[in-house]
Order: structure tokens, then C-alpha cells, then sequence
């Protein structure tokens, strides 16, 4: 589970000026924030939209071969990010109207729970897909007996709920009064930081620390492997050894970038805001390490449009599908322009 910090209160404390002043330290840096957020949302949304929906799209018109378990993975992911790139016009909507929500506050709650949902969802679909990768090229004979569709689908279902529970503290997070006006992605002034820090670092470990290492580990496995060529049959010939081993490093390649400049930076920056603001800190250090986190946050917003690239450089029927998709759709437009230009005038 993580914590909103966009904007973060102090601590709760008996010295109520103390309390005003610090608020008026992590809000006098507004400006930046909407301005980061609404330029950031409005350049994903499109992007992650119609990349995501037309890879899932590509996914479903590729009949019985959808059926392979890293298929079934990035699907699962697709779907994920593509969810996620709705909620981006409520969100830019609402830091263009200066941080004033006007929509249900239902709404608010459906929002803050589902970037989480979406960043979560998205490291461990990374990691399964990258297990299924370091299976398939260092256990073939376990990966093809044991690692099946159903099995996979299984596992993607599990991932699901075991985030949607996890974060589910978002959905009690709703709007809040401040200055007069309604706020949304705010935490409640009389939370506990405390223990919010404590759930922080839980989340740290469970939902980064420890899936970047099992990726870390099965990608250093899967390199010896394809270094050595252990992995491979001796009837291979060196054509598919090429094949498979650059499938191998585009994902190896994909998903390390999207860890290091999606993911980490957010976690680790997320962190020492909690620790500057419970601290209370200098109010020039909290606005910087503020600045620090949205910044973070909207890196951690464009792994929505990093993922298809992961598609389309690490699945071989995904390219071709593609492709064939592009050229239907070129030759239909061609046929029609034809037929046009062939009827008769009345």
C-alpha cells in the first residue's frame, strides 16, 4: 500500500501555528504541481489511451495464438494501463481548475485508487512476465509442461485482488474541505503520519524492493544462459538462437528501463518526503523534495505508454500482427478509394 504525496499535511500536534505554518509551506508550491500535472496528463492520456486499447485490440485479433501465458501477461497489463488512462482528463480537469474538484466524490476516491492499482498492477505483471521469460529460455521442458494459460491467468487474477485489497485504503480517501474549496488527492489533515510511513515502506518492500530483485535475479540467470547457450537444443539452428536471444534483451532492456525511470525514482523520492515532512524539515527542503515527488509521480505516470513499446519489441506475433493490421487497413482504404473513383456520374 503507498500514500498520496502530492501534497502532504503535518503531523498532527498540540502547536496549531506550527501546523498552519507548515501548510502553508507545502501549499505555497501549487503552481508548479498543477502546471507539472496538467502538462504530464494531458501528453499521456492519448498516448497510453489508444496504445494500450489498440494493443489489446491486436492482442484479441490474434485468435488461439492469445492463448500463450505471456500473451495472457501483457493483456492483463494492457488492460491495466489503459483503465488507468481514463481517469487522466479528470485529474488534468481538475488541476486546471487550480486544485478544485467539481465532480462526485466517488469519483475522487476512483481516481487516487486506481493510479495505485495501475503502478502496482504493472510491477508485478513485469515481474510474472519476467519469470515466464526466464523460464522459457533456462527450464523449456518445466515451462512447457507446467506453465499453461489457465495457470497464468490464474496468477494475473491473483495479482488483481491482492492489489485492488492492498490499496483499497484509497477508497476511503475522498475530497476535503481547504480554503474554502473542495480538494481531491489530498490526505485528511488528522491522519497518522506515523503509520503512514510504516505502510510506506511496507509497500516499498513488497511492491518494489522485492519484485525488482526477483527480476534482477531471473535476468541474471537468463543472460548466463543465453551467453552460454545452455538454453538452447543442439538441433537449434544459430538463426532461432539469434531470434530468441534478441526477444530476450529487448525485454530484459524494457522492463530495467521502466523500473529505473518509472518506478524507483517515485519510491524513493515518495520516501524522504515523509521522513521531511514528519521531521519537520527546513520548508525550502519539503518544497523541493515536493517538487521531487511530482516530478517521480509523473514519470511514474508515462510506464502507461512505456509498456507497448514492451509489446511490440518483445513479441514476434505482436510485430507481425500489427503489421498485418497496418497493411489490411492500408489495402480496405485503397479498395474503397478505387471503387470510389469508379462509380458513375448521375
Amino acid at each position: 500500500m503507498s500514500v498520496n504525496l502530492q501534497t502532504l499535511p503535518v503531523a498532527s500536534g498540540n502547536n496549531t501555528s506550527m501546523m498552519n505554518e507548515m501548510m502553508k509551506c507545502i501549499h505555497s508550491d501549487d503552481l508548479f504541481r498543477y502546471n507539472a500535472y496538467i502538462i504530464t496528463y494531458l501528453v499521456v492520456f492519448p498516448l497510453a489511451f489508444l496504445c494500450n486499447t489498440g494493443a489489446l485490440v491486436i492482442f484479441l485479433l490474434q485468435g488461439p495464438r492469445r492463448g500463450s501465458s505471456a500473451c495472457v501477461v501483457m493483456m492483463n497489463l494492457a488492460l491495466s494501463d489503459a483503465s488507468f488512462s481514463l481517469t487522466l482528463p479528470l485529474r488534468a480537469f481538475y488541476y486546471w481548475m487550480s486544485g478544485v474538484w467539481e465532480f462526485p466524490e466517488w469519483l475522487c476516491q476512483l481516481c487516487g485508487y486506481t493510479f495505485y492499482v495501475n503502478m502496482y498492477t504493472s510491477i508485478f505483471f513485469l515481474t510474472l512476465l519476467s519469470v515466464l521469460r526466464w523460464l522459457a529460455v533456462t527450464q523449456p521442458l518445466q515451462h512447457s509442461s507446467q506453465v499453461t494459460p489457465t495457470r497464468t491467468m490464474l496468477v494475473c487474477l491473483g495479482i488483481w485482488v491482492f492489489v485492488g485489497v492492498s490499496v483499497s485504503p484509497f477508497l476511503l480517501n475522498g475530497t476535503k474541505e481547504r480554503s474554502g474549496s473542495t480538494r481531491c488527492f489530498e490526505p485528511n489533515d488528522g491522519s497518522s503520519w506515523e503509520v503512514i510511513l510504516k505502510l510506506n515502506y511496507v509497500s516499498l518492500a513488497l511492491g518494489f524492493i522485492l519484485p525488482l530483485l526477483t527480476i534482477i535475479i531471473c535476468y541474471s540467470s537468463l543472460i548466463r544462459h543465453l551467453m552460454a547457450g545452455s538454453s538452447l537444443s543442439s538441433n537449434q539452428s544459430s538463426n532461432t538462437h539469434h531470434h530468441t536471444r534478441q526477444r530476450s534483451v529487448h525485454l530484459v532492456s524494457m522492463v530495467i528501463v521502466t523500473f529505473l525511470f518509472c518506478f524507483l525514482p517515485y519510491h524513493v523520492m515518495r520516501s524522504l518526503h515523509l521522513h521531511a515532512v514528519l521531521g519537520k524539515w527546513h520548508c525550502d527542503v519539503i518544497v523541493m523534495l515536493q517538487r521531487a515527488v511530482v516530478v517521480t509521480l509523473c514519470l511514474a505516470a508515462f510506464s502507461s505508454v512505456v509498456n507497448p513499446l514492451l509489446y511490440y519489441y518483445s513479441a514476434k506475433k505482436f510485430r507481425n500482427d500489427l503489421r498485418d493490421v497496418f497493411r489490411n487497413s492500408r489495402r480496405s482504404f485503397q479498395l474503397r478509394a478505387s471503387a470510389g473513383r469508379r462509380e458513375p456520374e448521375t
